[in-house]
């Protein structure tokens, strides 16, 4: 290695090549007399040559920027970023500021080269005094280099090396500089040094400090405005207007009083702006979706990126991506439909209800499987603290964390589905009892799956009683669906489910057990809805997405998923699903919940009252909302509650999640046409229209026998109740009926026949015979004009 006096012979051999080349080395020289690594074999010979030469390893690729996620309109819904910055080009930063960045950090930036020979000379003096590196005669090129080597450092260790002040990072720094400048022009390279330059206070770039101190753009910048800013960069800690606005002050005055010395600002205009206050308007930028104004759809569309393959093969490509990749995110967030739903569920269900009950909701637009709204009673934080929860509710656990919740009723629709499917009729009807144990069930695997454990009814009166795929499902009869479920076939259920998208939130396949069309199965809220949309789209399926277009600060797009949409189901099993579930908003157990459209749903309680849902939909809007305890539903099941200002003993699917969605419905739906549901296939209407009432027949006075016969022929069940007494009907002899003769009532329901016994013994009562001549009455004045209206004799 050579000694100390022979690199600086060798040094000086170097400035002069380099001199006589026009690339000023100064800088360069003070590095190599003071360092003992780094130019072994490196003689004055071919130093200039090693020196110029352009290194293979540069690379300039676009610094970090921030990715913003906008709503439908293009609001902004949240922004992410490893470094707060926004790249502007240069005629979008006002000429003072580039005056002012010029004036304190290189004057003579566009009259050297990649390095300013008279900055260097200074810089070698006080180099050679300290015997150190204490000096770089740093210029704006070397600045943006040194920038940009932190940048796009890929370890911690090569950023510390990026930062180190040693004599091979200037080294290389120079080698750099003066290469970039043959790539660049001046222009180009101050616009990068604005975009890469950190200004404290977390903003990195001109763009982001100008918005972040004074909540404008950089185009908007006054003369001392843009001196405090120059002002920061040399000391980004120590000149932070935010944290010592003292010294940013001084150091603002310093750039102002440079700038007078060069003579780029009049002095009356210079000693005007140091007297001006520093006018700071500090606006931070969110960082993340803890802020956002839909915080959970925000979270939705996060994971969306961040675990898809499709944006980068590792998760930290994904996670660069989405924070330094400067996308821009556009999704399907309707900002009405997603205040609608957010106002209905923290209104039922407030986010700090002692009771710690929660509520989410999802919206799906059916045809296109658009997420339009997501909302949960909570703001999205650690659930230490009340009203808050990291955890999506509304989500599949692969976008929220949420291992989903029991659907409860809301599962009946595929089991109605899968009837309709094999062309059962809406008047197709099954005895429900009052309890029944499953038996004979086999799942898709043929494997038997029968239960011990006897299934009741949820409502009373429900048992004993024959209903049509229509009633059973108004009333949402639990032993008639499991009937049903039997007759159609376990895994037909089961498959009409799979066919339209549902599956467990925790992303496994769902279970087959004959409970499966009591809606045993975990899901959630977004998967129910888009399911519900399908019908809506008349047996569409779109998978629920929540991306329309992503694209790069290019501006070229990346492929976002599809929603892959697909006739599910036939229509005409969709349209007669429509018209059945029409009628639980009008007759049924969500009866009074309608929203003054045509419109459809379904009520879900599930077992123990541990939660409660309803999904609902018109021809344009689906949604399902959930409500329940986050703690665990059967420890804290929804009894004796009070939520939203009403108590509640018991909370059923038409309790809170109905109302909820009806007022969410009637927002989002506010100025969407209105557009009806198609009408059924005539072929569903064999057997009547299911809803079909007919007259009980008039018995009263037959013997039972022939009573039960007609009733009977009429199409009744028929039961006989205690024996009566009757002072009109002779004993033996049918007494009265219930329901009574004439009643207007559904086929099947069962007539109890009450026998008479006779007259009920006793003395009689006496007979009243009125007198000769008729009843009297008390005489009535006539006044003038003929006697008063409703008092003549007739009218009596």
């Amino acid at each position: 290695m050579p000694s100390g006096g022979s690199q600086q012979r060798d040094a000086m051999g170097i400035i002069g090549r380099l001199a006589g080349t026009g690339v000023i080395a100064g800088v360069l020289v003070a590095l190599i007399a003071f360092s003992t690594v780094g130019v072994a074999g490196i003689g004055a010979r071919n130093g200039a040559n090693w020196f110029e030469d352009i290194p293979g390893d540069l690379r300039t690729p676009p610094v970090a920027q921030r990715s913003v996620i906008l709503a439908a309109d293009g609001s902004k819904l949240a922004t992410f970023y490893y470094e707060n910055r926004l790249d502007v080009p240069l005629d979008k930063v006002a000429p003072v500021m580039r005056k002012a960045i010029l004036a304190i950090e290189d004057s003579r930036f566009y009259e050297h080269g990649g390095l300013d020979f008279k900055a260097t000379v200074r810089a070698l003096a006080s180099n050679l005094a300290a015997g150190q590196v204490t000096q770089g005669g740093s210029g704006i090129t070397q600045q943006y280099i040194k920038n940009l080597l932190v940048e796009t450092a890929d370890t911690d260790a090569e950023r510390q090396e990026a930062r180190a002040e040693t004599p091979a990072r200037k080294l290389r720094e120079l080698r750099y500089a003066v290469a970039i400048e043959k790539q660049l022009t001046k222009d180009q390279i101050l616009d990068r040094y604005l975009n890469i330059a950190y200004f404290g206070s977390g903003a990195y770039g001109i763009e982001a400090a100008s918005r972040h101190y004074f909540g404008k753009p950089a185009t908007q910048l006054s003369l001392a405005d843009a001196a405090l800013l120059a002002g920061i960069v040399r000391y980004p800690y120590a000149y932070d207007p935010t944290v010592n606005p003292g010294l940013a002050t001084q150091r603002r005055n310093t750039v102002l009083d440079r700038m007078r010395e060069l003579g780029w600002i009049p002095a009356a205009t210079a000693s005007a702006a140091q007297r001006a206050p520093l006018n700071l308007h500090v606006k931070s930028t969110p960082n993340g979706c803890v802020e956002s104004s839909a915080p959970f759809f925000c979270d939705y569309v996060e994971r969306e990126i961040l675990d898809d393959s499709a944006f980068g093969a590792t998760a930290k490509q994904r996670q660069q991506l989405l924070q330094q990749g400067g996308l821009t995110i556009r999704t399907t967030l309707d900002p009405r439909m997603q205040q609608a739903a957010q106002r209905a569920v923290d209104h039922y269900v407030p986010p700090k209800n002692s009771s710690h009950k929660a509520a989410a909701e999802a919206l799906v637009e059916p045809g296109t499987g658009q997420i339009k709204a997501i909302a949960v009673d909570r703001k999205l934080g650690p659930s230490e603290q009340r009203g808050k929860t990291w955890v999506n509710f509304a989500a599949d656990s692969d976008h929220g964390t949420s291992i989903g919740m029991q659907a409860g009723s809301t599962f009946k629709i595929f089991t109605l589905a899968a009837a309709l499917d094999q062309g059962m009729a809406f008047g197709h009807r099954l005895m429900a009892p009052d309890h029944y144990t499953p038996t004979g069930f086999r799942d898709c695997d043929g494997r038997s799956v029968n239960s011990n454990e006897s299934l009741g009814n949820a409502g009373d009166g429900e048992g004993g009683r024959t209903f049509s795929l229509v009633t059973g499902t108004w009333h949402s009869v639990n032993t008639f669906f499991l009937r049903l479920e039997k007759q159609v076939g376990l895994c037909d259920t089961v498959k009409m489910a799979e066919k339209l998208g549902m599956r467990r939130a925790d992303g496994s396949a769902l279970q087959q057990y004959p409970s499966f069309t009591l809606g045993f199965n975990t899901v959630s809220p977004v998967r129910l809805a888009a399911a519900y949309a399908a019908f809506a789209a008349r047996g569409e399926y779109c998978k629920p997405i929540v991306l329309t277009k992503i694209t790069d600060t290019a501006g070229h797009e990346l492929k976002v998923p599809n929603a892959g949409c697909h006739q599910a189901i036939d229509k005409g099993v969709a349209d007669a699903v429509n018209h059945v579930l029409q009628g639980v908003l009008t007759k049924g157990t969500a009866a009074g919940m309608g929203i003054g459209r045509p419109a459809a749903g379904k009520t879900g309680t599930v077992d123990g009252f541990s939660s409660a849902w309803f999904a609902g939909y018109t021809p344009d809007l689906a949604s399902a909302v959930w409500v329940g305890d986050p703690r665990g539903g059967y420890r804290y099941p929804l009894r004796d509650v009070c939520l939203g200002g009403s108590c509640y003993g018991e909370v059923f699917g038409a309790d809170i999640p109905a109302p909820i969605w009806r007022q969410t419905m009637l927002g989002a739906l506010e100025d969407v046409p209105e557009h009806d549901f198609h009408s059924p296939p005539s072929d569903y209407y064999s057997e009547g229209s299911g809803e079909d009432r007919v007259q009980v027949p008039d018995v009263l006075g037959l013997s039972p026998s022939e009573a039960a016969s007609r009733l009977t022929a009429a199409g009744f069940d028929v039961s006989f109740g205690p024996r009566v007494d009757s002072d009109t009907y002779a004993k033996g002899t049918v007494a009265r009926t219930s329901p009574g003769a004439g009643a207007s009532v559904e086929p099947g329901e069962t007539v109890t026949i009450y026998v008479s016994k006779g007259a009920k013994k006793g003395p009689k009562p006496p007979i009243v015979v009125p007198p000769p001549g008729g009843p009297s009455f008390p005489p009535v004045p006539t006044p003038p004009g003929g006697p008063p209206v409703g008092r003549t004799p007739d009218g009596l």
